[in-house]
């Protein structure tokens, strides 16, 4: 369980905090909006209604004592951009901004956010991607060169074992978890057998997971 300091609570901010209670973190949220603020109580620990680009307010947190400060301020870039800065100068630990264009991730990157989110251009990536190809159910861009698919097991590959495919050794490609029936199972042996109308969850680099899928 971490103690998060959600800034910012339009609809991105707002599903955040949603999926942040799923899990069973400690959440403060502040919004300069008191509709919006009372609109998420029911999902966080505790929650203020402030300006995030005033300094003593921010401070009046106690900014050192959330394990991650998330910035999902949308529609003002300015108050992103102040907050975001002033976070890092109060002493926050990892401090996560969220960018609606090109030249705002950059901005931000260089005035103390830690890592930079980009919704609409990491959806749009995803979108592409997993309609674009009617094999592809889901797909997880973990840097520029890597990405993780999850994929109906092939055909051809039905009943046969893991280790005699060995796309390991053939395409630098690791399957991580198979999917039966909706369960799924991590612990995966060289011996075990690929079932009929199962998926597989497969890692390695993208232009080799393009290559041996034919994406």
């Amino acid at each position: 369980m971490k103690s998060i300091l959600l800034i910012g609570l339009g609809r991105f901010g707002k599903h955040i905090a949603v999926h942040l209670n799923r899990q069973g973190h400690q959440v403060m949220a502040v919004d300069i909006s008191e509709e919006r603020v009372e609109a998420v109580l029911p999902f966080v620990t505790n929650a203020q209604i402030g300006d995030s680009t005033n300094a003593a307010f921010l401070e009046s947190l106690g900014i050192r004592n959330f394990d991650v400060c998330i910035v999902a301020i949308g529609n003002d870039f300015q108050s992103s951009l102040e907050t975001t800065s002033l976070l890092k100068e109060l002493g926050a630990k990892l401090v996560v901004s969220r960018a609606a264009r090109d030249v705002h991730e950059k901005f931000l990157l260089r005035n103390g956010a830690d890592e930079v989110v980009y919704p609409e251009k990491q959806m749009a990536k995803w979108t592409a991607i997993r309609y674009s190809a009617d094999h592809i159910l889901d797909y997880i861009e973990l840097d520029e060169d890597h990405a993780m698919f999850e994929i109906p097991v092939p055909q051809n590959w039905a009943g046969r074992s893991i280790g005699q495919i060995d796309i390991r050794k053939k395409y630098s490609i690791n399957i991580i978890g198979v999917k039966t029936d909706g369960k799924l199972e991590l612990s995966l042996s060289p011996d075990m057998v690929l079932p009929a109308g199962a998926t597989m969850l497969v890692l390695g680099r993208s232009r080799d997971l393009h290559k041996c899928f034919h994406i």
